[in-house]
């Protein structure tokens, strides 16, 4: 991973034409992500946590965390903190994450119990209700909890699937912030 991590690193610095001075750091500040296309546009009309409906057309200009998760699974709640945190640390600086439900069973699937769980757990940043796997399918998630970052012109940057690499999730926030 470091081979590649060099190669892709040379490259960039050659077509930067930035000096090594200016470019040294950047291994643990700053990654370079692979465009994987325009995001699907959010259609969810339940949401919590938001006056209005989060459209990704709306947010253009800012970076934007889906998360797919569902409140009766322990990885999805294992996630959770790490979500606040960055929520917290970053959305003055642009990042607004999004936690699109999808329940896997049906007492999930009540709204009540949903909001019920988004108070428990804290959550402050907006929830969607995708009771019928909308948003879910249009990403082609198969997994709780997924998370794609979404840059800020709308293109979808970075899938992570499951819990950990917290630390390379937060490292492509601030590359995706800082472009």
């Amino acid at each position: 991973m470091r081979i590649l991590f060099f190669l892709v690193f040379v490259c960039a610095w050659i077509m930067s034409g930035c000096s090594a001075d200016e470019i040294s750091g950047l291994e643990s500040n700053y990654v370079l992500l692979p465009d994987l296309g325009e995001a699907p546009e959010l259609t969810n009309e339940i949401w919590l946590n938001t006056a209005t409906p989060l459209r990704l057309a709306d947010l253009r200009g800012k970076v934007v965390m889906i998360e797919m998760w569902t409140f009766g699974c322990i990885n999805c709640k294992n996630v959770i903190p790490s979500l606040i945190s960055w929520h917290e640390k970053y959305s003055s600086e642009g990042l607004i994450i999004i936690g699109n439900h999808h329940p896997e069973f049906e007492y999930e699937a009540d709204l009540e119990n949903l909001e019920a769980a988004v108070d428990e757990l804290n959550i402050p940043y907006a929830v969607t209700a995708d009771n019928l796997g909308e948003t879910w399918k249009a990403y082609d998630t198969h997994f709780w909890p997924t998370i794609y970052l979404i840059d800020k012109k709308g293109h979808l940057r970075y899938i992570h699937i499951g819990e950990g690499r917290y630390q390379e999730t937060e490292t492509a926030i601030r590359s995706l912030l800082e472009e």
